[in-house]
């Protein structure tokens, strides 16, 4: 899956993230981490859900990465949008977002949902911000047996407020 979008620089390229990226996504993810913007992923971490990724690249550079997260049979989360400081505001992380909406429909999804504080740029791609449950009862209970702590963010646990505060619950039907 490659998706090409014209920049006024040059094209930028998304394609699914190998495992040579992740050091490299890494480093896109830390500034964000420093901001309180984005939570800190161990290297670890990122390995283990690399075939989650994608990342953007110009000229040969990475430009950028996110993550889409399948939740439930019909649900998935975007996560980890970042994208380099010179490329902010270049149609990065709209090329990301746009391809993880292709991945997201090709796996039969028709929902995803972002917890962000980008909330311009989330609603200007059809994200809108939701309060109510996004799951029934039966479906949540489901969701409580994962370890995953973006699962528990999604569920708003008590646990994990610390990492959600000022954060906007966006959901998106595709």
């Amino acid at each position: 899956m490659t998706t090409r979008a014209a920049t006024t620089a040059s094209a930028i390229s998304v394609r699914p993230a190998r495992t040579g990226d992740v050091r490299a996504m890494q480093a896109l993810i830390e500034p964000y981490v420093r901001r309180r913007i984005l939570l800190g992923k161990e290297l670890v971490t990122l390995y283990e859900a690399v075939q989650e990724f994608v990342v953007a690249e110009r000229d040969g550079e990475l430009v950028g990465c996110g993550a889409l997260h399948v939740l439930w049979e019909d649900l998935g989360e975007v996560r980890t949008i970042a994208a380099a400081e010179g490329a902010v505001g270049k149609g990065v992380g709209h090329a990301m977002l746009e391809a993880l909406e292709e991945r997201a429909r090709a796996l039969g999804l028709s929902r995803l949902f972002c917890l962000t504080f980008e909330t311009e740029f989330f609603g200007r791609h059809g994200y809108r911000e939701v309060g109510e449950e996004i799951v029934d009862d039966a479906v949540r209970a489901e969701l409580l047996r994962s370890p995953d702590g973006g699962v528990a963010e999604f569920l708003d646990l008590a646990h994990v407020k610390p990492n959600t505060l000022g954060n906007t619950r966006m959901l998106k039907q595709l």
